[in-house]
């Protein structure tokens, strides 16, 4: 009766070998999923900037009737917050994801661009036709 009980005792737990196997195959799938997550932030990141791009254009086109500026005229940044949301980063600091400001001053009819540093930051994720015509 002893050594019945002795061999369910045995085989209760996972072997070394067999948690090696488990923590080989998480590593592996941690391998090929990361770069993949990664890549799909910079593409948010990225259509985030953009996006933020579009809604400056727009500000300056608002500010521009709503002030008289004709083509030309510079438009600061202070000047285009009431035409932002607030309570937004872009509304609070005038800059993106990676805090670089869009510029301090912008020209009414000219596209606002893209900061350099944050194109060079995204340039694996969004090509340059990507930022056009912000870029």
């Amino acid at each position: 009766m002893k050594s019945a009980l002795n061999t369910t005792h045995r085989r209760a737990g996972f072997t070394l070998v067999e948690i090696m196997i488990v923590v080989a195959i998480i590593g592996l799938l941690a391998a090929i999923a990361i770069p993949g997550f990664r890549r799909a932030q910079k593409r948010s990141q990225a259509a985030r900037t953009l996006e933020e791009l579009r809604v400056l254009e727009y500000a300056i086109g608002q500010y521009a009737i709503e002030t008289g500026k004709v083509a030309g005229d510079t438009v600061i940044f202070d000047d285009l917050k009431k035409y932002l949301k607030p309570n937004t980063v872009l509304y609070a600091t005038g800059a993106d994801v990676f805090g670089e400001t869009y510029g301090a001053s912008f020209t009414v009819d000219v596209y606002p661009k893209v900061p350099a540093n944050t194109f060079q930051a995204l340039s694996d994720a969004a090509p340059p036709e990507f930022w056009m015509p912000y870029y």
